[in-house]
């Protein structure tokens, strides 16, 4: 299928038209386009979604880990057995045990529903990635310090140094009922996860802190898991979960967000489809703008079909002409969806400001920012499809300029 010399230089004049050509020409130059604009568009909405499940995936287990276990009743009293138990089983790298518990604290009349979080030191110490004011080694020294999420300090109007007010209802019992148990903490640190509900609710202590304040003893709440697969997470714990089963309930990732990861693989399949049909309206244009190069190359066509030129050789250089178009356009796309996706913080700022509108509000889109990472195999495939496209549209025109009878066009000129 290589072309020789001959067939090239014809194929490149036809990838050129002269002056006397130039519609054919912009036809050929908005293909281009066409096929630019749809290669892109693939490339820039796949990277996004495939960032935005990232981003999701990485920070939801980056904080609770690849499963939970917890004790039915919400209390594990035999943790630290427990605790053995699953750092034993195969597969399992790390176990912690975690306090979580929805409560309520309030600031200058300020009330909002909060969820504590009672880590171990080391998982304390994997918030410094996300500090952004104060610091955690105060939180674990002191005795009654905490670190709270960013929307939550500014949705109390809370800075480091600050002291909020955090409350069990499930106080203490006395001769006049339960009273809530109400106790001062100081703010020494304000994080953000990356995710606006976590960064709204998240106030996090020691863990031997939040026994204290929920009066639970040595007790915890659940043991967070992490696996050397996360795909795999539910084969590995399988033995683990049989053990328990009676005890304790052990739920992985996928079944805490089944709904959300669900909702994300559909509406990805979704576009990749829709977006694949931009492609493929604009491989017609390189179709119509071949059809009429060959309506107007008819006459040159039959002189070189009475030179000696073969069908075949026609046949390689009305493919080869179309073909390039679709390539230049396929790489003429790769290049912009990878520019906009450098620059895709910028350009989502920049149209915020022209049309008034916040299309990225962290309330809604969970994330802080608009997330993008390109996979390889898709980028691989969006490239295939685009030029496999291109080359199907070459063969009706390229075989209508073969099939041309040198007999029949030039009986008439």
């Amino acid at each position: 299928m290589l072309l020789s010399p001959f067939e090239w230089t014809i194929a490149k004049r036809y990838m050129l038209p002269g002056k006397g050509e130039r519609f054919i020409a912009l036809v050929a130059g908005i293909s281009l386009v066409a096929v630019m604009l749809g290669v892109a568009a693939l490339v820039i909405v796949m990277s996004v979604m495939n960032g935005f499940r990232a981003e999701l995936f990485d920070k939801i287990v980056g904080l609770n880990g690849h499963a939970i276990i917890q004790a039915y009743g919400g209390r594990i009293d035999d943790w630290q057995d427990v605790l053995q138990d699953v750092k034993k089983t195969p597969g399992v790298t790390r176990a912690a045990p975690l306090i979580e518990q929805p409560l309520l604290t309030t600031f200058n009349g300020r009330v909002e529903a909060i969820l504590l979080r009672g880590n171990t030191e080391a998982d304390i110490q994997s918030y410094k990635s996300k500090l952004k004011a104060g610091s955690m080694d105060s939180l674990i020294d002191g005795v009654n310090n905490v670190a709270i999420g960013s929307e939550l300090a500014k949705n109390l109007g809370v800075q480091v140094g600050d002291t909020i007010t955090i409350i069990n209802p499930a106080g203490r019992a006395t001769p006049f009922g339960t009273v809530p148990r109400q106790i001062a903490y100081t703010v020494t640190a304000i994080f953000e996860i990356g995710i606006y509900d976590l960064d709204q609710r998240y106030v996090v202590m020691p863990m031997p802190n939040a026994q204290q304040l929920l009066l639970t003893g040595d007790s915890i709440g659940m043991i967070e898991v992490t696996t050397t697969n996360p795909d795999k997470v539910d084969q590995i714990l399988a033995p683990l979960e049989r053990k328990l089963a009676g005890q304790a309930v052990v739920t992985n990732w996928k079944q805490m967000n089944a709904s959300l990861f669900e909702a994300l693989a559909v509406e990805r399949v979704a576009m990749f489809v829709v977006l694949s049909i931009i492609v493929l309206v604009a491989v017609f244009n390189i179709l119509s703008s071949l059809i009429m190069l060959v309506r107007a190359k008819t006459r040159d066509i039959a002189i070189l079909r009475t030179m000696g030129a073969t069908r075949r050789s026609l046949l390689k250089v009305f493919v080869t002409a179309g073909f390039c178009i679709g390539a230049a356009g396929t790489v003429a796309g790769l290049l912009l969806g990878f520019v906009f996706l450098y620059f895709r913080q910028p350009i989502v700022h920049a149209v915020e400001i022209v049309t008034g509108q916040n299309l990225w509000d962290p309330s809604i889109r969970f994330l802080t920012e608009l997330p993008a990472r390109a996979d390889p195999v898709e980028i691989a495939v969006i490239c295939v499809l685009s030029l496999v496209l291109s080359f199907l549209a070459t063969l009706y025109p390229a075989f209508k300029a073969a099939s041309t009878d040198p007999v029949q066009v030039l009986r008439y000129e």
